[in-house]
């Protein structure tokens, strides 16, 4: 992408994997995500692997830049697995990935599929050491009656090797498949949503989180609307949005009580009544939601479209974007086929003047704010 007098232009870059139709489902992408730098691009599919792409340094002093990015490291984040008490298997699809901010010279990321979520830690190593008292260059164990001198190890420099290692599994806490997650702006909490609950963990803690929202009714026939997607607040620890399949977004403050059953604020758009049809509450389930940047401004997907919310003003969006409007005279095809049902993700560019949604054949759109 290159701006040029006030316009933005689309160049090819790069292709990461097979342009082949005969790809096996396993290596299906389920996921990207970049980390906060936008050195590193994280891809998961559907086969449980996780691969981390690096930024090339070259492209960077190109002119205009490009972003080709290289494997960096990839391994295997989570495997099939079978509930044997409710005779489910588990798929070992990558659902979300998201990136701790660097606090040393490693780098942590958070994978999950429909119910576990694992913690894992990318970490490079270029040196060994060699010269042990205690153990051949082979390293085997070395007879101590051998040992007629101490030697000083040295540290010597070894081909670039990148290791990623399982710090943390968290498991066992969601009945139903976990939608989303979140890291918190205070970077030691987050959240995991599933279709009726968001439980709140500690990334020090596994055996424990906190039920911060339950929307599960005592009895399931009186069940109305699912949890679909939830984020925590960019810089206030405290704040947290969820959407339901009914077109609402509510924002809780944990500060209020221990469980956020009551929300501060809730998010709407009024309904036309004359334009209300059988497929109405279908294509107003909210797919994904995302706060910008800034933390002032709120996006939401649907099947149709972008709204953009002020957090300050809960009645109406401030602006809305068609995507799909195209698809309003064949919501009847879509229904049959179960197209309508189709979710998409969207994301704010990092100066928040921009968002970006998915669309079908390949496509995504592009929007600049107003």
């Amino acid at each position: 992408m290159a701006g040029n007098g006030g316009e933005t232009t689309w160049c090819f870059s790069q292709v990461k994997g097979t342009l082949e139709d005969d790809v096996t489902e396993a290596d299906l992408i389920s996921c990207v995500e970049f980390n906060h730098d936008g050195e590193l691009l994280a891809t998961g599919d559907k086969g449980g692997r996780v691969v981390i792409f690096q930024r090339d340094p070259a492209s960077k002093q190109c002119v205009p830049k490009k972003g080709e990015y290289n494997v960096y490291s990839t391994f295997q984040s989570h495997e099939p697995e079978f509930d044997y008490l409710k005779s489910l298997e588990i798929e070992e699809k990558i659902n979300k990935i998201r990136w701790l901010k660097r606090k040393n010279q490693a780098h942590f990321l958070l994978s999950t599929n429909d119910k576990t979520i694992k913690l894992w830690k990318v970490s490079e190593r270029d040196k060994r050491v060699t010269g042990y008292n205690t153990r051949e260059e082979g390293g085997r164990p070395r007879d101590p009656a051998r040992v007629t001198q101490l030697r000083v190890p040295t540290v010597l420099p070894a081909d670039l090797m990148v290791e990623a290692s399982p710090r943390r599994i968290f498991a066992n806490a969601h009945t139903y498949h976990i939608n989303s997650i979140s890291l918190n702006s205070d970077q030691e909490t987050y959240l995991s949503a599933d279709d009726l609950r968001i439980n709140l963990w500690h990334l020090e803690i596994t055996d424990q989180s906190f039920n911060i929202v339950d929307i599960k009714p005592a009895n399931m026939e009186e069940l109305t609307e699912v949890i679909t997607a939830a984020e925590f607040h960019p810089t206030e620890c405290n704040l947290f949005v969820y959407s339901s399949s009914k077109g609402t977004i509510r924002l809780c403050d944990m500060r209020a009580a221990a469980l956020c059953d009551r929300h501060a604020k809730l998010f709407e758009e009024p309904e036309d009544p004359h334009a209300r049809s059988f497929f109405s509450e279908i294509i107003s389930s909210i797919s994904d939601v995302k706060l910008s940047n800034s933390g002032r401004y709120m996006m939401s997907r649907d099947y149709l479209g972008l709204k953009v919310w002020d957090l300050r003003m809960e009645t109406k969006p401030v602006e809305t974007y068609p995507v799909h409007e195209y698809l309003r005279s064949k919501l009847c095809s879509l229904y049959e086929n179960d197209c309508i049902f189709d979710k998409f993700e969207c994301c704010w560019s990092g100066d928040d003047q921009r968002l970006m949604t998915g669309s079908y054949n390949g496509f995504f759109r592009w929007v600049e704010v107003n």
